[in-house]
């Protein structure tokens, strides 16, 4: 089996993430309970009219979509594999809203087509004009890795050479009320620099797409190795280290080959204790990192924090706006991502250089 390569990176998020020339360096301390997108220039990618037709993750996945394609050097990708959890939500809203108000009469069904979970890899393929293999995951917060997972199983097996890989999900007015009406929410707003000391209840939720370029052949600018994705539905806590150090040893490696460890934490005092058993147990003599509050939470916010292992495996640059502890690794060569959400959908990615 052929090994498999980040060629390529790009992010839409709650920081400046969409010019691949910066790395955190302006960072955007945010004070709320949800998190918008910093928005790219969009007439630079799409033409205005289609633009204003779209919705927003689809304008999002569209330029991040393009900026990886543009960086990897290459036309034209053989697949595109999309990972989102709640799709293009706001026009699930906006369609659903007019079925009520107008009695269930007069619709326009633009809005519905837009609504599916699977527009945004369609759309994306039109605009690239990829007519290769294109699948869409919804498996909630492994939505992400289960489209990486099968990025990585069909470059592996050279099914394809050049796959354009995604997460992307968007804020919904209407479904972030039920999120905040059943405790998901934090009820007050919290500065993303202090979000870790509210030791309050839910999370601060985001949106954002970020979009990654792998392949079987490396390049010499090739941000790093992808070698492996692996989820667990339910793990309990008392086997979680365990579990971890399995998932190692299936790669020859030990807790203290780790430079770097990766932490989806969301600052949710009720969840937040997976990642702690990890970061005061196992790896409290690693580097370890968080970033879920500078992206907010969201079904593929895994996906930001797997642009950040691959950014910094290239630059060897860990910025300070994410560094959880003082340690201080002598170089980022086996970086290490744990994610779960409210003590579901654990996933562990392993990240080499290359």
């Amino acid at each position: 089996m052929k090994q498999v390569y980040i060629n390529s990176v790009a992010s839409i998020s709650a920081q400046k993430t969409f010019d691949n020339a910066e790395f955190l360096n302006d960072f955007i301390d945010h004070e709320a309970v949800v998190f918008p997108v910093v928005n790219p220039d969009y007439k630079a990618f799409i033409p205005p009219a289609a633009a204003r037709r779209m919705a927003k993750g689809i304008k999002m996945s569209i330029v991040a979509s393009k900026i990886a394609l543009q960086e990897s050097g290459l036309d034209q990708v053989d697949a595109i594999i999309t990972g989102t959890g709640m799709g293009c939500l706001r026009d699930s809203e906006k369609f659903l809203s007019a079925l009520i108000d107008n009695d269930e009469q007069y619709l326009t069904p633009t809005a519905f087509i837009q609504s599916t979970h699977n527009t945004v890899g369609g759309q994306v393929a039109l605009e690239l004009q990829c007519k290769g293999y294109n699948f869409t995951y919804v498996h909630a917060s492994n939505s992400f890795e289960s489209a990486l997972l099968d990025t990585k199983l069909l470059l592996s097996n050279e099914e394809e050479n050049n796959i354009l890989v995604g997460g992307v999900d968007e804020i919904g007015e209407h479904t972030f009320k039920l999120q905040e009406l059943v405790g998901h929410v934090k009820k007050e707003p919290v500065k993303a620099s202090e979000l870790f000391e509210s030791n309050t209840s839910g999370a601060v939720y985001g949106e954002g797409a970020n979009f990654f370029v792998l392949s079987n052949e490396k390049q010499n600018n090739s941000y790093a190795e992808l070698v492996r994705v692996k989820m667990f539905n339910t793990l309990p806590k008392d086997q979680l280290t365990e579990t971890i150090e399995t998932f190692l040893a299936s790669h020859n490696l030990k807790i203290s080959d780790i430079d770097l460890v990766i932490l989806g934490a969301n600052g949710d005092a009720d969840y937040d204790d997976y990642y702690d058993i990890l970061s005061q147990g196992v790896f409290k003599e690693t580097q370890q990192a968080y970033y879920k509050h500078i992206s907010g939470e969201f079904n593929t916010a895994s996906s930001f924090g797997f642009w950040l292992a691959a950014k910094t495996i290239q630059s060897q640059i860990l910025p300070a706006v994410v560094k959880r502890n003082d340690l201080k690794s002598t170089g980022f060569k086996t970086v290490l991502l744990y994610n779960q959400y409210r003590n579901e959908n654990h996933s562990f990615t392993l990240l080499k250089q290359c």
